[in-house]
């Protein structure tokens, strides 16, 4: 019987002149997204715009989705939290978050269509595993664990920011189908992540009792 082909990881640079195309492909894919989203840019065209080999892009990115899914790592990790280490512990931690949030999606959405190739990417990725989605998940969850001031992350902490990027996931896209507008986003973004994160991180059950 023919053996079925495993999807291949992408290979990680390690070389200050892989980095630098790594890079390129990136900042290419991220014009190129912008211009055509994810279904209508072509693997080609990024290799073109980026001056590598079109075997050089597969290496590093087999396919559109990991591609996308590396556009959206490197926009995280550029995040940077609203509630440094040494802010005020009375500094409503729930609120820093969703500074964050806001930030990383205004930025966002300044290009719909990456924006909208990203999301489709991360959810493919969602189901295919992988190593840049492990990745570029496990560095968005370390920048929402930093605002809430979150060193050492149990089960629980872990759990309460994904519930946290799943609904901004959720508003995001609700923003880009034109269902809700930013400013409204922003304010639902706000309330989520008081509401979610208020009780565990504020003291808000506390208060209230």
């Amino acid at each position: 019987m023919p053996r079925i082909a495993e999807a291949r990881q992408p290979a990680e640079p390690t070389s200050a002149e892989q980095r630098d195309r790594h890079q390129r492909i990136l900042r290419a894919a991220s014009k190129l997204g912008a211009e055509h989203g994810l279904e209508r840019m072509q693997m080609n065209d990024v290799a073109k715009e980026a001056g590598v080999a079109i075997a050089t892009l597969y290496r590093y990115f087999p396919s559109k989705t990991d591609l996308f899914v590396g556009v959206l790592h490197s926009q995280i990790q550029h995040l940077s939290t609203v509630a440094p280490a040494g802010e005020p512990p009375e500094t409503s931690r729930a609120a820093a978050v969703a500074e964050v949030l806001i930030a990383a999606g205004r930025r966002m959405l300044v290009r719909p269509q990456l924006a909208t190739a990203m999301l489709q990417a991360n959810n493919m990725a969602q189901l295919q595993g992988g190593r840049e989605y492990a990745e570029a998940n496990s560095a968005f969850h370390r920048v929402l664990l930093d605002a809430l001031r979150v060193d050492e992350a149990d089960e629980e902490d872990l759990r309460m920011v994904r519930i946290v990027e799943q609904t901004w996931y959720g508003v995001l896209v609700s923003v880009l189908n034109g269902v809700i507008s930013v400013d409204e986003a922003d304010a639902d973004v706000r309330l989520a992540s008081r509401l979610l994160l208020g009780p565990r991180y504020d003291g808000a059950a506390e208060h209230d009792a």
